[in-house]
């Protein structure tokens, strides 16, 4: 005999599979869709461990729309977010990092002026790595003074400083000789203990010089495109292949969609493919091209560039991170602790501070396909937010002579005590 069930309990199961129906109606038709992850959602997943910070943006528009215009996602950005809003968000005046110990050296004030001995100094460069040929010039300097920075013995036959990089100062040094200056920019700087003026990259010694400057290779190629490759996310170009360094990389990049263009871990059919993917980068078609020519111009087409220091050391934050963000990338970086100190407020992204690499590759997949949450990586350029980023650039390279000069000066040049 069939089950005949009560009038109400047809009545409310009818009502049930009309409601199921209308949900699966509705979904498959897009009208009503499940919420998906994306860097606002992972940033707060981030903040519940108290290691991840700085990371993630705070503000997303909670899309997951793949873009490759960068001047689209700047307007979409614009019209959600603004300036505004950013500049509000943004702390003033204090270390990002909140170390004590001051990270990047104070320019010459007004008072220091008065400590100037000499209204003219010339610096011989004896021996040199890091320094550009393009620094030598005659500059004018703050507080009156003049400059003559120059390898050339001829222009500065009786130079009030002599520089030494790749070799050391002389043991001795008498007064009415020429001052000695030694550099080291290498990881573990070291005094070479016959010098009267130390430059490194470390604010707490004589002169400061960061890898910030301009002036490496001033006939590269700087084209910055616009369009952001969406299948291989990554940029990363490494030709001295350290153990420790490639691993970390052949880890993360296995995570994610990318272009190495180097020695290591090249996985696009040779050094210079860069020049196939992208022949706008090319600089001189009569010449053989070197890995600098182009390295600017191929880094602008893509969305991320990873830059992993040898060294994960305070202040040490090299040419690596620095040409990522010149570039218009957003770098993925491995390195200085406090490496907040020294870049723009919301410009990069800190590898260390992720929980794990699976954890870091899913935000970049996430942020990629978030063309606001992206663009406010790129936010401080266009509203000219660049905190520390200034002080960083005002004692790079490119401003050692002035700087150099200076410090020679208030210890009296040739009649300085050694």
């Amino acid at each position: 005999m069939p089950l005949v069930l009560p009038k109400h309990i047809n009545t409310f199961f009818f009502k049930i599979m009309l409601a199921f129906f209308t949900f699966f109606l509705l979904f498959f038709t897009g009208f009503l869709h499940f919420p998906s992850v994306s860097p606002s959602s992972l940033h707060h997943q981030q903040q519940q461990q108290p290691i991840i910070k700085n990371t993630a943006p705070t503000i997303t528009s909670r899309t997951n729309e793949p873009f490759t215009d960068l001047v689209r996602a700047f307007k979409k950005w614009d019209s959600q977010l603004g300036c505004a809003r950013f500049r509000e968000k943004q702390p003033h005046g204090v270390a990002l990092n909140g170390s004590k110990v001051a990270s990047l050296q104070e320019g010459i004030t007004d008072s220091a002026c008065k400590g100037l001995g000499l209204n003219h100094v010339s610096v011989l460069v004896k021996g040199w790595t890091w320094i550009p040929d393009n620094l030598d010039n005659m500059y004018s300097c703050s507080c009156g003074l003049t400059c003559l920075w120059t390898k050339s013995p001829v222009l500065a036959d009786n130079p009030d400083a002599l520089l030494f990089e790749t070799t050391t100062p002389p043991i001795q040094r008498r007064i009415g000789e020429p001052i000695r200056v030694y550099m080291d920019l290498e990881a573990g700087r070291k005094r070479s203990g016959q010098e009267e003026i130390y430059i490194s990259y470390h604010a707490e010694d004589d002169v400061q010089a960061t890898y910030a400057g301009a002036l490496f290779h001033n006939s590269r190629n700087y084209h910055i495109s616009n369009n952001k490759n969406n299948e291989a996310l990554v940029y990363w170009s490494s030709s001295r292949c350290l153990s420790e360094r490639n691993e970390l990389a052949m880890k993360l990049l296995g995570l994610l969609p990318h272009h190495s263009f180097g020695k290591c871990l090249n996985n696009v059919g040779g050094l210079d493919m860069a020049l196939s993917f992208y022949p706008e980068c090319a600089n001189d078609a009569n010449a053989v091209p070197k890995w600098w020519d182009h390295l600017h111009c191929a880094m602008s087409h893509y969305k991320f560039v990873l830059a992993i220091e040898n060294t994960w050391i305070d202040s040490y934050v090299t040419e690596k991170l620095f040409y990522a963000l010149d570039s218009g990338a957003v770098p993925i970086y491995f390195g200085a602790p406090n490496v907040m100190d020294f870049v723009p407020p919301h410009s990069i992204i800190d590898g260390r501070k992720f929980s794990s690499l699976e954890e870091l590759a899913s935000y970049v997949k996430a942020l990629a396909n978030d063309p606001v949450a992206y663009a406010e990586y790129h936010a401080w350029r266009r509203c000219g937010v660049v905190g520390n980023y200034g002080k960083t650039r005002a004692v790079s390279l490119d401003t050692l002579p002035c700087r150099l000069c200076e410090a020679v000066s208030r210890k009296g040049g040739r009649n300085a005590r050694s």
